[in-house]
């Protein structure tokens, strides 16, 4: 039987870990994931955080990048020493440099402040879907794990979240990750915008047309950092996306 990404869906006890030192930040984001069925843990520096994620590990985890006594990427350095529980950076708008490092240093996505809540808990809701999705294929036998999907220089591997071009590994967010599988899956067909959005979030969850075009942006532009001649992802006006084979 096909494996299929929404027969997957996060458990509403999950808990969320939110380190954070605006308490406005922490308890209004708190309140809105308590009232999708979520429990939450809240910390206000990363310090105070760090003892607590490791000795009883979220599902997932929230860390603003700029904190005092310790910020997001030592407190993430020090978090995937002892668990690979996905987590979510809070960033500002100027800090793509410790975007980048913190999803080489295994950060699963981040977000911009300042970021509208439903866009984070929609990104939560995809993050959960996913991992709960590669931990069934991972509790199957070899026999069941689904191939890696390949199409000419692209290459997922679901099982293992893992993309490469040309056979160097290209580092996405699951949100990325997904997205890709969703016009790689049917190269050739153009995907609109509301089916790439179907793809990567709930149904239920609204999100802007452009949330989809910011995604695509990024994505060509980490395929292009290790190919500048990278066009397989095509624009098409008024339509949408696809993903061509040359």
């Amino acid at each position: 039987m096909q494996l299929l990404l929404h027969d997957y869906k996060e458990s509403m006890t999950a808990t969320i870990a939110l380190v954070d030192d605006d308490r406005n930040i922490l308890t209004s984001l708190s309140i809105a994931l308590q009232a999708e069925g979520y429990a939450t843990r809240i910390y206000p520096d990363g310090e105070v955080a760090l003892d607590a994620l490791i000795e009883i590990p979220p599902d997932l985890a929230v860390f603003d990048i700029k904190m005092p006594k310790m910020d997001g990427l030592e407190l993430l350095r020090r978090f995937r020493e002892k668990s690979n529980a996905p987590v979510i950076f809070l960033t500002s708008k100027d800090d793509e440099l410790d975007e980048a490092l913190g999803l080489a240093m295994g950060a699963d996505d981040y977000i911009a402040k300042p970021f509208s809540q439903r866009l984070l808990i929609a990104r939560i809701k995809a993050i959960l879907r996913r991992t709960q999705y590669i931990q069934n294929i991972s509790d199957t036998n070899d026999s069941n794990e689904p191939e890696p999907i390949v199409r000419g220089h692209l290459e997922i591997d679901t099982a293992r979240h893992q993309v490469k071009w040309k056979d160097e590994v290209v580092t996405l967010t699951v949100t990325e990750l997904i997205i890709l599988e969703a016009l790689a899956n049917r190269p050739g067909v153009i995907r609109t915008r509301s089916q790439l959005m179907d793809a990567a979030y709930q149904d239920d969850i609204y999100v802007d047309d452009r949330t989809i075009d910011s995604h695509i942006k990024r994505l060509r532009r980490k395929f292009k950092e290790h190919d500048p001649d990278f066009a397989a992802i095509d624009t098409l006006y008024g339509a949408g996306y696809r993903f061509s084979v040359d």
